[in-house]
């Protein structure tokens, strides 16, 4: 039964960004609240479908930290859910994404054109100047930017890798940094086309405050982010 419905959803998922890209491809061509308010539409029928279809329930925790306007979000990344999702949550949200999506069709048409942060990995340092100088621009635009630590979907559980990037962006920009805890990973993994009933929780954790020096800010991220994160992996 678990392979049939995953099988279902897996048809809806991508019937669902044929028919959006295709029946609302129009909103490329007009302003920014337009092509962002397609995309939340598309996140909110993807997880329709994840709970009638495949069983899985998304809950939002911890909404009294929730940011609004100019923010930085650490989240944990365990799969595709973490890309979707936070459409559905957040106010105007501003991904960290490699480049290599942005071609892609229906996503990368839509992350260009509400000016997602795209990032080269293969530039090293050059990226990583790139990607500040975005993020500021994005900061400014009263976005909420939300960057992945690790940089790469990790399994639930797993031992934590976190990249220099969050650190950049937490001093560049002096804004307090909020931690996005989950078990996304437990229901939709990183591989494969199962989906496993159940609950999926997104946490927003009380946000670590600016002006942190980068050890002891890097140490703080991992620590709360890790122990909220593992925290959802328990029945």
């Amino acid at each position: 039964m678990i392979v049939l419905r995953s099988l279902a959803f897996t048809l809806w998922l991508y019937l669902s960004m044929v028919i959006y890209a295709v029946g609302l491809s129009p909103a490329l061509l007009m302003p920014h609240r337009y092509a962002m308010g397609v995309i939340k539409l598309w996140s909110r029928f993807v997880l329709f479908g994840l709970r009638w279809i495949a069983g899985v329930r998304v809950e939002v925790r911890g909404l009294e930290h929730r940011p609004t306007g100019s923010a930085l979000i650490a989240g944990k990344h365990q799969g595709m859910l973490d890309v979707v999702a936070p459409f559905a949550m957040l106010d105007d949200p501003c991904f960290v994404l490699k480049k290599e999506l942005m071609p892609l069709p229906f996503f990368g048409w839509f992350a260009w054109k509400t000016r997602m942060i795209a990032v080269d990995r293969s530039a090293h340092s050059k990226a990583l100047k790139g990607m500040v100088r975005q993020a500021r621009d994005r900061h400014a635009e009263g976005r909420q930017i939300l960057i992945f630590p690790e940089g790469t979907r990790q399994a639930p559980g797993a031992a934590p890798d976190y990249k220099p990037g969050i650190a950049a962006l937490y001093r560049d920009l002096d804004s307090p940094c909020w931690p996005l805890a989950t078990n996304s990973g437990v229901h939709w993994p990183a591989h494969g086309f199962i989906r496993r009933p159940g609950l999926v929780v997104f946490e927003f954790l009380p946000p670590i405050p600016a002006g942190l020096k980068r050890a002891e800010f890097m140490a703080e991220l991992e620590t709360r982010l890790e122990a909220a994160s593992t925290a959802l992996l328990k029945p």
